[in-house]
């Protein structure tokens, strides 16, 4: 296996600069693999509020040496289901049957704030990641749901999970047979505030990170139900360039027994995440990838270890 340093930041969005909540998905017909995100105007006109964050279609970017490099491709286009703006966030994408299946969350227009409008998730399909076809909105426990994540049960079918934000931003989940017809199920646990639920298996465990807004907080289950708390990882600063914040809304890609997280920093804000949002310096971002390692019965995660390629398994059919 050919071994080189993986650059920190590993991309850095070149048209708005505001790289966010990645998503990873082999593309099978290129032999590569494509990163997925939500894609913030960081350079807005300085003007208050949250604008900036939202009005922006899902960027992408790929890799075709397993993730030593990356090309930044477009834009994800012809997600709007009629002539209006909407702003596309925070992307889902599994592979079944040759076919990829896309939860969204969408937004209508662009709001000039966080919160007091709705947000949903929106159900697409596409045989190439190009192209997309809608399918359904989902019918989940309220219209403030944002960030989903699914994962295939072991006795068959998907359970997704969400932030649900009119429950005090907690982690609910849905069941499908098929992922298409979805049923809520209920809270998925209780904890601090939260968002950005990834799972994935490593180690002979399920585990759970979400987003805390200090670090991503660590959950160990054994069948996908329940849920137990180990611990907090990147929530301490980094040292390499543009991850002295946070680590935020992540995903992970297991390659046998390694497994790789993909995260964001805000490298313009302090560590507790703070920075003037009017300007550019405190809204961009930057994608970072890091190394879990599973010690001491918990995943554990040292940002400031240069890592060597590549960080990605084979996309071949």
């Amino acid at each position: 296996m050919f071994e080189h340093a993986v650059a920190a930041p590993l991309f850095r969005d070149p048209l708005h600069d505001g790289a966010a909540d990645p998503t990873l998905v082999p593309n099978r017909a290129e032999g590569t693999w494509w990163m997925v995100y939500t894609n913030r105007r960081a350079d807005a006109p300085p003007i208050p509020g949250a604008g900036w964050a939202h009005g922006t279609s899902l960027g992408v970017a790929s890799t075709a040496d397993r993730g030593l490099t990356w090309l930044y491709r477009g834009s994800i286009t012809g997600l709007e289901l009629g002539w209006e703006r909407e702003t596309f966030w925070a992307p889902e994408i599994v592979e079944l049957d040759g076919a990829y299946h896309m939860y969204v969350t969408v937004i209508r227009g662009i709001p000039d704030r966080w919160d007091g409008h709705p947000r949903v998730i929106r159900h697409y399909t596409s045989p190439d990641l190009v192209a997309w076809t809608y399918q359904s909105t989902l019918p989940l426990s309220s219209d403030r749901v944002i960030d989903a994540c699914v994962y295939p049960l072991p006795s068959g079918g998907f359970r997704l999970w969400y932030k649900d934000e009119a429950d005090g931003a907690q982690t609910w989940y849905a069941d499908s047979p098929d992922l298409h017809d979805w049923t809520v199920i209920g809270r998925a646990f209780t904890g601090a505030p939260h968002e950005g639920p990834n799972v994935f298996a490593l180690a002979g465990h399920y585990w759970m990170l979400v987003d805390e807004w200090r670090g991503q907080r660590v959950l160990r289950s054994d069948d996908l139900a329940g849920w137990q708390p180990h611990g907090l990882i990147l929530g301490a600063p980094g040292s390499r360039a543009d991850d002295s914040s946070i680590g935020l809304h992540a995903d992970v890609v297991v390659d046998g027994d390694r497994a790789f997280i993909f995260y964001f920093t805000h490298p313009g804000r302090d560590s507790a995440g703070r920075a003037d949002e009017t300007v550019h310096a405190g809204r961009r971002s930057a994608i970072q990838a890091a190394r879990l390692r599973f010690e001491g019965g918990t995943l554990t995660c040292d940002r400031n270890e240069v890592l060597t390629g590549p960080v990605l398994p084979s996309p071949a059919k």
